[in-house]
């Protein structure tokens, strides 16, 4: 018996696996060297207990907007409604509110698919009109108007 199983570590095909030492849940993909595992749920949990406030605070506050687009730090040159102006994202005090402010396009509306019921829609539909059409055509050569 190999160091890995004496540790209460066990192979599942061909996987590593070693139980959690607090919470007992197995633990996949664990190094064969390993003495024991802590589990990922038991590791919050002692991390909450030792910085309560840095993660309560991470978690209780939302991100603050800008007000500046997705991506503004990629463009050559960015002015915001202050009249910051920024060339690739760096901030340059000294043409602030020679220039005026970047116009933002909003963003293209992504168009939803089409299920295949819809398509064989409107491929009927289309060859209703075109029926009638050619109908119209005919009646018109024949004189039958």
């Amino acid at each position: 018996m190999g160091k890995f199983e004496d540790n209460g570590g066990y192979f599942i095909d061909g996987v590593p696996y070693m139980d959690c030492k607090i919470t007992g849940i197995p633990v996949k993909n664990v190094s064969t060297d390993a003495t024991s595992v802590i589990g990922d749920k038991a590791l919050m949990s002692r991390m909450h207990k030792m910085f309560p406030e840095t993660l309560d605070k991470a978690m209780a506050q939302p991100r603050k907007k800008t007000g500046r687009p997705a991506g503004w730090h990629f463009m050559n040159e960015f002015v915001d409604k202050d009249g910051n102006v920024f060339h690739k994202g760096k901030e340059q005090p000294k043409l602030k509110g020679t220039l005026k402010p970047t116009k933002v396009k909003p963003p293209k509306k992504k168009k939803k698919r089409k299920t295949k019921d819809q398509i064989l829609v409107a491929k009927y539909k289309e060859k209703q009109k075109l029926k009638k059409e050619f109908k119209k055509q005919q009646d018109f050569l024949n004189h039958n108007i």
